[in-house]
């Protein structure tokens, strides 16, 4: 099956789905898992998705599967992926013109904003970026590379409130999905000076991916400038 790749380490978005794993996001690649097409009924046509879904993994498997209907013909995915090796060779204002291209086509997909948004990103042309985002956002509501973006490019802005509120809201629909703990982290701790909020996320984070000994070492700084402050506080009662 050809697969429309959105350009962050970490997630596939085949035909119809985005698979991404928990922990997966961060230095690698997301495992593919075969995605078995519904049984056909004698008699009855093999129902299609209508429009975006979210479905959790079973068999003890932490992640999710987001589902989007894709009507791209040859020529559209070819100039997706055409645009995502313009994308990642640094070509910006080609990829996205070509993904712009995709995108009317099926403006209802994620993964053509999504990168399309990246490639703006890279032009410091936020506001066609926020566009894409926020449309990403709209289509499937708090979509985790889609929030994830949003609120790095809002923290880039100094739009701290609402980059915490971007990453809460897509953190609450897919908590498997680590770098929006991360992100999360950091936003509390260096930009909002909310060490108690920086210290539930980091440790959620280190917890969910123990390899990650950068974060460690952050929790170790956090924890003690946490217990300077509280000394302060307690020299002067």
């Amino acid at each position: 099956m050809k697969r429309l790749t959105i350009s962050r380490p970490g997630f596939l978005l085949p035909a119809l789905s985005l698979l991404v794993l928990a922990g997966c996001a961060i230095g690698g690649q997301a495992k593919k898992e075969p995605i078995a097409p519904p049984l056909p009924v004698a008699g009855k046509p093999v129902p299609q998705p209508s429009g975006p879904s979210v479905k959790r993994l079973g068999d003890g498997k932490e992640g999710f599967l987001i589902m989007e209907p894709s009507n791209l013909d040859g020529q559209a995915r070819a100039d997706f992926e055409k645009a995502n090796e313009l994308l990642k060779a640094g070509e910006y204002q080609k990829s996205a013109e070509l993904m712009e291209k995709v995108i009317a086509k099926a403006p209802g997909l994620t993964a053509p904003r999504i990168n399309a948004a990246s490639a703006y990103s890279h032009m410091s042309k936020p506001e066609q970026a926020e566009q894409h985002l926020k449309a990403a956002l709209e289509a499937i509501p708090g979509h985790p590379v889609a929030g994830n973006e949003y609120g790095l490019l809002l923290r880039k802005a100094g739009r701290f409130v609402e980059a915490r509120a971007a990453y809460e809201k897509s953190l609450a629909a897919f908590p498997e999905y680590r770098p929006l703990e991360r992100n999360l982290a950091i936003l509390c701790d260096l930009y909002l000076k909310d060490l108690a909020c920086a210290k539930a996320h980091y440790e959620a984070y280190s917890r969910a991916t123990p390899d990650d000994k950068q974060v460690k070492l952050w929790i170790a700084d956090l924890q003690t400038r946490t217990g300077q402050v509280a000394m302060s506080k307690g020299g002067g009662q």
